[in-house]
């Protein structure tokens, strides 16, 4: 049986090693991230959606870049929302990080995250 070597990517949150996570991991063409929070170094989370929405995705596209990847290459983002009305806002973001990629989206509103401050969570896969 083949086996694809797995490369991990991990940012030293302390939630990767509480719950035993990789940031991202790399199997052969693909780079599948876990859910990435508005967190800034030493825990800040700015209030502003507009600015936790751009913070998820900055994190997404450095880890990325540590499994040889860029966000060029992102086919799938998944983003939870806590508030509906937050979606347009959100959306501009995506589109900015997003507009000329297009991947497959799926945006879902959700009762809470694991922190009562962050308003989304965004997820994403890629192929190189």
């Amino acid at each position: 049986m083949f086996r694809e070597k797995r490369v991990r990517v991990s940012t030293n949150t302390p939630f990767e090693e509480t719950l035993g996570y990789s940031r991202a991991i790399r199997v052969g063409n693909r780079v599948i991230l876990s859910g990435c929070a508005p967190i800034w170094t030493e825990g800040f989370c700015d209030a502003d959606v507009v600015a936790q929405a751009r913070r998820c995705l900055e994190i997404i596209g450095a880890a990325l870049g540590a499994a040889d990847a860029e966000l060029r290459h992102v086919v799938r983002t998944r983003i939870y929302l806590i508030d509906a009305a937050d979606f347009e806002a959100v959306a501009r973001v995506h589109a900015e990080f997003f507009g000329a990629v297009r991947p497959a989206n799926t945006t879902v509103v959700v009762a809470g995250l694991l922190d009562p401050r962050w308003k989304l969570e965004i997820e994403a896969e890629a192929v190189t």
